[in-house]
């Protein structure tokens, strides 16, 4: 099963039209892996404290962030990765076209063996320029997400 199905099968997705801030999307897209104890709350806080200390390194590429702590952060119980799409564009960096997201990947890792299989799926992803694009594009909701994982199968 590829992550794109895995996202609604374990209920790790959230479609969204805005977000108040950067904050508030990090917050936004933990809710999904919140509501099944894959994290708890200290783990957004988390993810916001290291963007205010270490900048958007989130950031991926324009239009994709991926949301990370170091593996066996506070409040991680689970590895998984949760899925966020939100329609209006996310500034991290006021000023800087480059440092936006419309898609968040957010990581939790607490088994190094799972999370390396998850970043290869992820990588395999990232690295697809068609398979981004209808992400982008293409995607508002469980059934869009499915009928794009069925046309780009990854596995």
């Amino acid at each position: 099963m590829s992550l794109l199905h895995d996202f609604v099968k374990k209920k790790h997705c959230i479609f969204v039209e805005e977000a108040a801030d950067w904050r508030d999307a990090i917050r936004i897209g933990c809710k999904p892996l919140l509501a099944d104890g894959t994290i708890d709350e200290r783990y957004p806080k988390k993810l916001i404290e290291g963007v205010e200390e270490y900048g958007p390194y989130i950031v991926l590429l324009p239009g994709v962030a991926m949301p990370h702590f170091q593996q066996g952060s506070e409040g991680v119980y689970k590895t998984a990765i949760g899925f966020m799409k939100v329609e209006k564009p996310v500034f991290f960096v006021e000023g800087d076209p480059e440092k936006y997201a419309n898609l968040f990947f957010t990581l939790a890792s607490c088994n190094p063996t799972e999370h390396l299989a998850n970043m290869s799926q992820l990588a395999k992803m990232l690295g697809d320029d068609n398979l981004l694009r209808d992400l982008m594009e293409n995607v508002h909701n469980e059934e869009d997400l499915l009928r794009i994982a069925d046309k780009y199968p990854l596995d």
